[in-house]
């Protein structure tokens, strides 16, 4: 894992000043939450009968790991920034408890969404509530399937705060041609700002309108 990591030197780092101001804050996170349109996406995901859970994650996985503030992960007087990040979603079971369901990222959707409907299966029937120990390659996914929401907050450690950013989706709306859903960035001040949760939202949204460039293979 060494090989995939780069060590941030803190001194000389541009958003130092931010790092260290909200490092300092007992509570140093923010939460973001806004529409998506998924239109495209669910009429593609219907039409092939497919999961549109497996494919709204690879688009989460895709954008976050463009973009490298989603990267970056507090390791206890350091920064360091991973080459790849994977995604860590909880999946509902029979009884109605959800399972943790890990996924391993690849930026080919060909591989990644069998893999991941493979995953999710798994977690249903052997339901976990344990990440590998000590990871902190990973992004933090939920989905509140029954509300369409305009704010969340997430259960975080705050002794000391953890730095792993957290997604969640909630309902989408049919709106005449549109089918807009509710999305949650949660996220560490200390690495990730509003614009970085903007380029977010806006390369999930490209993903979705672009299905049809990805859905069957490479995107």
């Amino acid at each position: 894992m060494s090989e995939g990591i780069r060590r941030i030197d803190l001194e000389t780092w541009p958003r130092r000043q931010h790092y260290k101001l909200f490092r300092e804050f007992a509570y140093p996170y923010f939460n973001l939450c806004a529409d998506i349109d998924v239109a495209p996406l669910v009429r593609a995901a219907k039409e092939r009968g497919t999961s549109f859970t497996a494919h709204i994650i690879y688009a989460y996985a895709v954008a976050a790991n463009e973009i490298p503030e989603f990267r970056q992960r507090i390791r206890g007087d350091q920064v360091v920034e991973h080459r790849v990040v994977h995604p860590s979603a909880t999946v509902l079971t029979d009884s109605d408890l959800f399972s943790f369901c890990l996924f391993e990222y690849s930026r080919d959707a060909a591989v990644f969404i069998p893999s991941a409907i493979e995953a999710i299966r798994c977690a249903r029937e052997n339901p976990t509530l344990e990440d590998e120990p000590g990871r902190d390659d990973l992004l933090f996914m939920t989905v509140i399937p029954w509300v369409s929401f305009n704010a969340l907050m997430h259960p975080v450690p705050l002794d000391p705060p953890d730095s792993f950013p957290r997604i969640a989706w909630g309902r989408f709306r049919e709106e005449e041609e549109r089918m807009p859903m509710p999305v949650s960035v949660h996220a560490h001040h200390g690495l990730v700002d509003g614009i970085h949760a903007g380029l977010f939202f806006a390369r999930v949204q490209e993903m979705i309108d672009d299905v049809a460039t990805w859905i069957d293979g490479t995107a």
